[in-house]
């Protein structure tokens, strides 16, 4: 279900949406053994800088496995023949790794943003130059949020129910009006591939691989339908947070929520991870290519070295994967075991977020 939110931004806001592009340069401090390399040294501000978060970064990675569960590698299947761009089924073969036992949480990021004062880019200006024809006072920081409509809707058309929101942001997920107070357990969201890739390695830790994500969250249940089993509703409750009722406008909430969940409010599977399938969409480090599987690597796959999605060529993605409190058996199935989401790099929006691995 998770159409480009680029598209929606484009299409809703500004008919045309150039993405943003992030550069990160890295400064080595040389030591110094004598004077004549002392004097050689680079004292700059930036490089004084960069040393001390490289050292915060260390002492997180000291600690980082706090609230990780291992996971040990193997050979499973990866894919589903439910969606074109999940075929082949095909072995695969991972490494053992750790991996965050539910998403990250608002509190979590809201500590790494504290850390570095870093800047989402949903809260970055708009570059005029990125823009052109659209007038200045059009160009608002913000992102994409879900709005259900009156009515039921045609499912053609996803500006319908996606809206690009002045002021969005992670500390703002719904517009400038809303908040993240009393969310600290919740997932953080309207986080970008780059925002989610920027935290991980901070914390010493980076995103996990499609491969990865999917070998966890199977949990050593090769065939099932669903991450959680092979019925959608077990025992008649139901095993994750996804959209029940009329999409996209009547969510009856049946699972006791309308939008994310607290993390932990599904049962953990039998890896003890929890949250692998709905609540919110997770960003992994993979490129995004519709045919990758035809052709991926068995041995610990990366993905493709570069994006291609014939819906939008030109426009670089990441894959995301478990689907999200938005997803229905009406719209979008993407729960179901294997299949798989993307996402514009620079795009965000208001049922994606993600969590980190570690390698041991």
């Amino acid at each position: 279900m998770n159409k480009n939110i680029y598209s929606v931004i484009a299409a809703i806001s500004f008919a045309g949406f150039s993405a943003y592009g992030q550069e990160n340069k890295a400064l080595a401090v040389v030591s110094a053994a004598d004077c004549k390399a002392m004097c050689k040294v680079n004292t700059s501000k930036k490089a004084l800088l960069l040393q001390s978060i490289n050292k915060t970064s260390e002492e997180h990675t000291a600690a980082s496995t706090g609230g990780m569960v291992w996971v040990d590698g193997g050979e499973f299947s990866m894919g589903t023949n439910d969606y074109p761009d999940a075929k082949p089924i095909h072995k695969v073969s991972v490494k053992g790794c750790w991996i965050d036992e539910h998403e990250v949480t608002n509190a979590q990021f809201a500590a790494f943003v504290k850390a570095t004062n870093y800047v989402t880019i949903a809260e970055r200006p708009l570059d005029p130059n990125d823009y052109p024809g659209v007038p200045l006072e059009n160009l608002v920081p913000g992102s994409a949020v879900f709005v259900p409509p009156v009515g039921k809707v045609a499912l053609d058309n996803i500006q319908q129910w996606w809206q690009y929101v002045p002021g969005a942001s992670w500390q703002h997920p719904a517009g400038p009006e809303s908040s993240i107070a009393g969310l600290e357990n919740y997932p953080v969201v309207q986080v970008s591939y780059l925002d989610a890739k920027a935290y991980a390695e901070w914390a010493g830790k980076r995103l996990p691989t499609e491969a990865e994500w999917e070998f966890a969250a199977r949990a050593g249940r090769p065939s099932a339908k669903y991450y959680w089993g092979t019925e959608l509703k077990p025992d008649g409750k139901w095993a994750a947070n996804i959209f029940q009722g009329s999409f996209p406008d009547n969510n009856t909430a049946e699972d006791g929520f309308t939008g994310a969940a607290p993390v932990k409010s599904f049962p953990k599977n039998p890896y003890g991870i929890y949250d692998l399938e709905g609540n919110v969409w997770e960003w992994c480090s993979d490129l995004y290519r519709d045919d990758y599987y035809k052709s991926s690597a068995v041995d610990n796959p990366t993905g493709p070295s570069a994006s291609y999605d014939p819906e939008e060529p030109g426009v670089e993605k990441h894959v995301q994967r478990g689907g999200s409190y938005l997803c229905s058996d009406q719209y979008c199935i993407r729960y179901v075991a294997g299949s798989r989401g993307k996402g514009e790099t620079t795009s965000a929006c208001n049922h994606l977020g993600f969590r980190c691995v570690k390698d041991k």
